[in-house]
């Protein structure tokens, strides 16, 4: 594998792992008061386009790491639409 997609798999792993203390803290307390929608909004639709981007290219580190972390910025912005 060459370094430069290893690189890119690492930076994906944790730029995406970064929002999994978020996800479960919003889970468990269902308290998105302190979360911005507007942010949310963005961040997610950045996301998609990371991920269109990633597949257009064929590039799995891209691809990964952003169908992960749409899951996971999509299951907060979830939340708040949910609770507010």
């Amino acid at each position: 594998m060459p370094f430069v997609t290893v690189v890119g798999l690492v930076a994906g792993f944790l730029t995406t792992v970064s929002f999994l203390p978020q996800v479960l803290r919003t889970w468990k307390s269902r308290s998105t008061r302190d979360i911005s929608l507007g942010t949310y909004l963005i961040y997610v639709s950045g996301i998609v386009l990371w991920l269109i981007y990633g597949l257009m290219l064929r590039d799995i580190a891209l691809i990964g790491s952003n169908a992960v972390t749409l899951l996971l910025a999509a299951t907060i912005l979830g939340l708040k639409l949910k609770h507010g």
